[in-house]
């Protein structure tokens, strides 16, 4: 809140003297609000650096994180031969391996089916004979009754979407003719037809051209058949979906296998994050260091910093220089690619054991980072926690500040006003007194005296 200015306006000649002194105690009255705003102005300033720092470490520890989860999957990967047919989805095995698949005779699909006969009016036209209809999803059948009002396309169709069966039904109109459409809400062979008076003719209200299908292949000679694409439960660690059929004598290979550029973009992209967050640090220290210079979150911070960059493997590589990772003139971290390029395989496997989040793996320490950058526990948050905390009593003391120096400016203008007024009744008596005295000194001595 914000001190509004009184305008003193007077009469008496003293005026623009009273105006200088109100403005002058309310200037003098105001250096202490003047000195909070300006703590407000800096907190604000610490808490934009400080969320810096919090984003900084956090995309940090994501990175330290990546990397230790590419070592833990050892860089496996999938590839697959035809990607119109089958395609990896996720992978989270550790070991290599070559899966075939053949005989793709099927893909999963829902069942679908629609009305055998139009309605002329979704609304007026009768549906049932008899005002009750059965709707069999897979095993599971479902009577619906039909008042004279539902008995139409519209009211079978909100029927049918209202008993939790796993379908959905709607209306589909062309030309003027009206089908109802019954659909599965997942893939696989089932059952889905809908009878009308059920107890009697049965009679089929639906088509049965597609009752959905499963998806049938063979995995390295076993057969396979399941109501989705998405195959996940096959090949430990594997997940694939299936998504056109192949041909009588054609295979499609899924591979499994290190890759080493899983591990080399995962370096490339820790050392960018150490960048970035170096760069961050570097301005709150030196001479011409930030608002958080001297903090305990700085050195906290370089102290994480300086241990996961340190940090010493007990397997065949032992640092991040012996994967690449260097630094450079200006104390960043350059990947040499070139350096990576030349380890054997061996030495990648045994920089993915030093990679990985195993008790004497560098990604380990990546409970160190998130103790300081998690958005809630973390103790950045804590900080930007108390940063809040002194900016709300900031706020209450410059709010309890204005209130009083605007009493004291409206009371000390109220008593300015009044002795103003004061002046001015006397120099209006000055005024008529000294024009009577020349009044007087012309009767008497015809000139004015003086």
């Amino acid at each position: 809140m914000s001190l509004t200015p009184l305008v003193f306006s007077g009469i008496s000649t003293y005026s623009a003297d009273f105006q200088t002194i109100l403005e002058r105690t309310v200037k003098i009255a105001s250096l202490p609000i003047t000195s909070l705003q300006n703590q407000q102005t800096d907190l604000l300033e610490r808490k934009v650096v400080a969320g810096g720092l919090q984003g900084a470490v956090a995309a940090f520890g994501a990175s330290l994180k990546s990397l230790g989860e590419v070592g833990d999957r050892r860089a496996v990967t999938g590839r697959t031969t035809d990607a119109g047919k089958a395609a990896v989805r996720a992978v989270t095995a550790t070991t290599g391996g070559v899966y075939q698949l053949a005989n793709i005779t099927s893909v999963a699909s829902a069942a679908a089916e629609t009305s055998l006969i139009s309605y002329s009016d979704s609304n007026t036209a009768t549906v049932s004979s008899t005002g009750t209809v059965q709707l069999t999803v897979g095993s599971n059948a479902f009577t619906v009754s039909l008042t004279p009002g539902e008995n139409n396309l519209a009211g079978l169709r909100d029927k049918i979407n209202g008993l939790g069966a796993g379908v959905t039904a709607s209306i589909l109109t062309t030309d003027g003719a009206n089908y109802l459409s019954v659909s599965a809400n997942t893939t696989g062979a089932t059952t889905l037809t809908l009878n009308d008076d059920p107890g009697g003719a049965a009679t089929d209200l639906l088509s049965a051209a597609n009752q959905g299908s499963n998806a049938v292949f063979e995995l390295n000679g076993v057969p396979v058949s399941q109501k989705t694409n998405l195959v996940n439960s096959v090949v430990p660690g594997l997940s694939f979906e299936i998504l056109g059929k192949t041909e009588a004598s054609e295979t499609v290979t899924l591979t499994l296998a290190s890759d080493r550029s899983q591990l080399s973009t995962a370096l490339s992209s820790f050392a960018a994050a150490y960048n970035a967050l170096v760069g961050q640090v570097d301005g709150q220290i030196g001479e011409s260091a930030g608002l958080l210079s001297g903090s305990s979150l700085v050195r906290e911070i370089q102290s994480v910093l300086r241990s996961v960059t340190g940090f010493s493997g007990t397997g065949d590589v032992k640092s991040l220089a012996e994967l690449g990772l260097v630094f450079d003139s200006t104390n960043k971290l350059t990947f040499d690619s070139a350096t990576f390029a030349g380890l054997s395989d061996a030495q990648v496997r045994a920089g993915l054991d030093f990679a990985s989040t195993s008790e004497t793996g560098l990604g380990s320490l990546y409970s160190k980072v998130t103790a300081i950058s998690d958005p809630v526990t973390g103790l950045i948050q804590a900080e930007l926690n108390q940063y809040d905390a002194t900016g709300r009593d900031l706020a209450t003391r410059v709010s309890a500040l204005n209130e009083r120096v605007t009493l004291l400016q409206s009371g000390l203008a109220q008593r300015l006003q009044y002795a103003d007024a004061l002046l001015a009744n006397l120099e209006s008596q000055q005024t008529v007194l000294t024009a009577s005295i020349d009044s007087l000194s012309y009767s008497l001595f015809g000139r004015k005296e003086g």
